[in-house]
């Protein structure tokens, strides 16, 4: 599919103009294929105007490209989707074809759920990825998926509390002990919460955030951090955990500078908070600037973002985004159809349009035309992209979504209700994580 073929399908409107895009593009240049087939595909709903105008796009040439492949289209919200993928399979039923948040595909490739995907099946090679990107598809040394996009979290902050509680609107925190500072802060004088922390049981929310602290403190759950990780050595039980979580105590305990709802709070509560004005800062996704907007229009001039904080060890970040699967519940007729699929999917255009506020998973989309458009339309994107650079995968392991979802945020519940020493919640994670990898020999 060549560049020139998708641009003039864009300017003749989509679906509204396919008479006139078929009788002014050749089958062979809009890429037409004969393959036909059926399949069902989960999806989350697109939210922003621009991420649904551009999902009726795809979906649209994808029904000029592929005109004998029929696409069954389910939506799930991102909160109910991972409870319901894991019934569903273990059923035989669910999705044919999934794009599934980076954490999640190897549970499934790891309990033998989904068919090997590799980019050579699809027209590409590995030096088309990330290779961390890659990598959170690779089980027992073979590739179960591809990144659709990649993304890292930014910080962001409200100016205009700054400004009142007597902080310099234009130097956000250096360093995690500066958040703590400036959250204090900002609370002592103002009396809203500094920190919009996130701390819920078993959502996903919670390791994306909590989990960059303990990387900059030099903590890791097993050998993450480093840049040939075996994922075999249990080493949450260190003095650099404690040191992050005392960091979240000295916040919601002591200065009581984050939420008191910080413990049920996701990311959405924590987004209300902020347009209440009721939190100063928080860590958050790309498309959270347009959401903001979109909400709150006047807040544009109040809010910014900037890196991450840094910690004694490192600046760090989760690198995130997400991949696509093929499950082994299709029919065998139908695979090539879900290949010719997902060929579309990771085109270089259609990479950045269907991930208009994260990044491309093909690195071919950093070249394209959309890339450069996304960056002038998008604030703040390029703090974003440039927090690639120091983004970490979550544990590469089946069992990675109990630890980051349950564990993890089960030993931050124990240390800030006081229900245990910070101590004690340290080493009984590190008791659970065994009991996590005991199961694997039962």
């Amino acid at each position: 599919m060549n560049s020139l073929s998708r641009r003039n399908f864009l300017k003749m409107g989509g679906m509204a103009s396919a008479a006139a895009a078929l009788a002014s593009i050749t089958p062979f240049a809009l890429g037409q294929v004969d393959t036909s087939g059926e399949f069902l595909t989960w999806a989350v709903p697109a939210e922003t105007p621009i991420d649904i105008a551009n999902l009726t796009s795809f979906q649209e040439y994808l029904g000029l490209s592929l005109p004998n492949i029929t696409i069954n289209w389910e939506y799930l919200s991102y909160a109910d989707m991972l409870d319901k993928l894991r019934v569903a399979v273990r059923g035989g039923g669910g999705p044919n074809v999934a794009v599934l948040p980076i954490l999640w595909g190897v549970e499934f490739s790891g309990g033998g759920f989904l068919r090997p995907l590799s980019p050579e099946m699809v027209g590409l090679s590995e030096e088309d990825f990330w290779p961390k990107a890659l990598n959170s598809n690779r089980f027992e040394g073979e590739l179960y998926g591809l990144p659709t996009n990649n993304e890292t979290m930014a910080f962001m902050y409200n100016k205009k509390i700054f400004s009142e509680a007597g902080l310099d609107p234009e130097v956000p925190p250096a360093t995690w002990a500066d958040v703590a500072a400036y959250s204090k802060q900002i609370h002592d004088n103002l009396g809203v919460s500094g920190l919009g922390m996130v701390a819920r049981l078993n959502h996903g929310n919670t390791p994306f955030r909590f989990m960059p602290v303990m990387w900059a403190y030099g903590a890791s759950v097993l050998d993450e951090t480093e840049d040939a990780p075996m994922l075999e050595e249990i080493r949450i039980n260190s003095d650099e955990t404690r040191a992050a979580l005392q960091l979240y105590y000295d916040m919601y305990v002591t200065d009581q500078s984050v939420p008191a709802s910080s413990l049920d709070n996701s990311a959405t509560e924590v987004r209300d908070l902020f347009l209440a004005g009721q939190v100063a800062m928080q860590v958050v996704h790309p498309t959270e600037y347009a959401n903001l907007l979109q909400m709150n229009p006047s807040m544009a001039g109040d809010v910014t973002y900037s890196l991450i904080p840094e910690g004694p060890a490192r600046r760090a970040v989760v690198f995130g985004g997400s991949n696509v699967h093929i499950f082994n519940n299709i029919d065998e007729a139908n695979v090539e159809a879900a290949l010719e699929f997902i060929k579309v999917r990771m085109d270089p255009e259609w990479n950045n349009r269907l991930a208009w506020f994260s990044n491309p998973g093909n690195l071919q989309g950093f070249e394209d035309p959309y890339f450069e458009l996304r960056k002038a339309q998008i604030p703040f994107l390029d703090k974003a992209t440039e927090m690639l650079e120091f983004g970490i995968p979550f544990p590469v392991i089946p069992e990675a979504t109990e630890i980051m979802n349950l564990i993890v945020p089960t030993m931050i519940h124990n240390v800030l209700t006081e229900t245990m020493s910070i101590d004690e919640a340290v080493i009984t994670a590190e008791e659970s994580i065994q009991e996590v990898f005991d199961r694997r020999e039962a």
